[in-house]
């Protein structure tokens, strides 16, 4: 199937079907509210812990049948088990690509039928199962030593702070989790996020920190990515220069390599180049090439969180995975949440002309979830061949962006309630938070004295949803004792489409099912498009390039010759406000 030629989807009977009904198509929450008493129910799904309403959506029950009609057109669950069964759906590179691997159970199945233990689960050869379960052994016994204090650096004190190195996958997901799961971190340990080779981000992050509680995980899977290798010997330089002026070490050849085997490990299957780097190759966890450095926080690439959360977080963090993972491969499309998700993505990309999809988590700890899901979605999906090379017949990709609540209501919101542009935003929100403050004395107005403050908090969450969806209509605005020059100012269309995503908490799991909720709307959407989510040879060329150039940049003058004119000019520009 994944080397067989895509559906154009624009040649089924169902996308010509949304063709027509997105033609002079009027969205009436407020009167498909009043005529659907259940309509509320009827939209709301259940996935694992997370409650999602998506009556506040553009869709009619009529609309909902054309999408899952597309979805099943397009053989959206038939390229799932494809893809969870091995086969090589990212047929750029002909890769596997199994990230639902990295976190099923130990002498679990891919599909739940014919893959009964001791058999394994085998892929190109190699035992999926037994390679991702002796991985997270090693992880989380590493992360035991370090969490215990058997693990020291090379004075013999317990590490304190474990800074992360890495760019791109190697860093968006550590450094999102670590944040969202801050409540779950250890007493006495912190991580640090190192990815922009800009020389500001790793001196802020090193510029206060004792070497000798300082560990540093190098997550690079060649060794040979530039920012993380120039970083990773920025700290390594750090390192050497700290310790030894404390007197810590001498300045020897067979010191400085024993400072960087006890404060130095790496995730990375290039073992020789670890070595020669310096780092214990016994210290260094591995991970492979059928995951997507953007679908890797729940491979090696999470040790950071593994050691700050511990390995019983880490394992319920990856059942929440699993949870939607399961939810997505057993669910009928017409419940399945994360396709309804991504049909719903597509009705407003590709027949409703929306461009944007805003993420607006009401939970000040999944303030980089948005940043997270940038990657995930414009790298996997902003592509304009289909995977048989063949240029796409619709538009891919969203702009994915957004901010948490309520900081965003004092930014974007405007544009959301009342500009021109049609903006899907999806809310999510924690009913019970990690601290639960009253506001002892309250305002005297609004705000009464002893006031749950998450409570408040959702109160706004809550209303966005409906002021979005339900508006407020010139009679309302006059009802009010509005000035008429003022009216049309202060009304507010509704029709504005909205996604409510509620959890119980912000738990590992709930956090590992968020993610895996998003990873399956990607799929699905890239599915319907008919092109390969998985790889990313966008970001390649810019690369090159600027291996090309750095020798001009660095005084070259052959080499800035040879650029075109507006480089040459601007580095010409650069060279002289560098050398004043």
């Amino acid at each position: 199937m994944a080397e067989s030629a895509p559906l154009d989807p624009t040649s089924t009977d169902a996308w010509r079907a949304l063709l027509g009904t997105a033609d002079g198509f009027e969205p009436d929450l407020r009167g498909w509210f009043a005529a659907e008493p259940d309509r509320a129910e009827r939209y709301t799904f259940q996935a694992a812990d997370l409650t999602v309403d998506l009556s506040k959506n553009l869709v009619t029950d009529e609309i909902l049948a054309q999408l899952l009609q597309l979805a099943e057109d397009a053989g959206v669950a038939e390229r799932y088990r494809a893809m969870i069964s091995g086969e090589h759906i990212n047929v750029t590179e002909n890769r596997a690509v199994l990230h639902t691997a990295l976190r099923r159970p130990d002498g679990g199945t891919a599909d739940g039928e014919g893959l009964e233990p001791p058999a394994g689960f085998v892929v190109d050869g190699a035992d999926i199962d037994a390679e991702v379960h002796g991985t997270l052994d090693k992880v989380y016994a590493f992360a035991d030593r370090v969490r215990s204090g058997e693990w020291t650096g090379v004075t013999g004190k317990r590490i304190a702070t474990v800074v992360n190195i890495g760019i791109g996958g190697s860093d968006l997901g550590p450094v999102m989790v670590y944040e969202a799961l801050k409540p779950y971190v250890q007493a006495g340990l912190a991580v640090r996020f190192v990815s922009n080779i800009d020389p500001s981000d790793i001196y802020e992050k090193t510029a206060d920190l004792d070497p000798e509680t300082t560990l540093f995980i190098v997550a690079s899977k060649t060794f040979g990515t530039l920012e993380t290798l120039t970083n990773a010997r920025l700290a390594r330089q750090w390192l050497w220069e700290r310790l030894t002026a404390s007197g810590a070490i001498d300045d020897s050849d067979e010191a400085r390599t024993g400072a960087v085997a006890k404060h130095f490990v790496a995730v990375s299957t290039a073992l020789d180049k670890v070595a020669a780097f310096g780092i214990d190759p016994e210290n260094a966890f591995g991970f492979w090439d059928w995951v997507g450095g953007r679908y890797s926080v729940d491979s090696a690439i999470g040790t950071s969180v593994a050691i700050a959360i511990g390995p019983d977080g880490f394992r319920d963090f990856l059942a929440g995975f699993h949870a939607i993972d399961e939810h997505m491969r057993t669910t009928p499309l017409e419940r399945n949440v994360p396709v309804l998700m991504g049909m719903l993505n597509v009705w407003y990309s590709n027949f409703l002309g929306a461009q944007s999809h805003a993420v607006l988590p009401y939970a000040q700890y999944l303030h980089r979830f948005p940043a997270y899901l940038q990657q995930l979605t414009m790298e996997s999906n902003g592509k304009s061949v289909r995977w048989d090379g063949s240029p796409v017949t619709t538009d891919t990709g969203e702009i994915f962006w957004g901010e948490p609540g309520t900081n965003g209501q004092h930014a974007f919101y405007q544009l959301i309630h009342q500009g021109t542009r049609l903006i899907p935003a999806d809310f999510i929100a924690v009913a019970n938070p990690a601290h639960g403050l009253r506001d002892q004395v309250g305002d005297g107005a609004a705000v009464a004295p002893g006031a749950d403050v998450h409570a408040l908090f959702l109160a706004n969450f809550f209303a966005q949803t409906k002021a979005l969806a339900f508006g407020k209509t010139a009679e309302e605005v006059r009802a009010e004792g509005t000035a008429e020059a003022v009216v049309p100012a202060r009304v507010f269309s509704g029709n504005r489409p909205t996604t409510s995503i509620l959890a119980p908490a912000l738990t590992p799991s709930v956090v590992g099912q968020l993610i895996a909720l998003y990873e399956h709307i990607v799929f699905t959407e890239g599915t319907i498009w008919g092109i390969d989510s998985f790889d990313q040879w966008g970001v390649e060329l810019g690369k090159q390039l600027a291996l090309q150039i750095a020798p001009a940049v660095d005084g070259d003058q052959a080499a800035l010759e040879e650029q075109d004119s507006s480089t040459k000019s601007l580095i010409a520009k650069y060279l002289s406000l560098r050398s004043s």
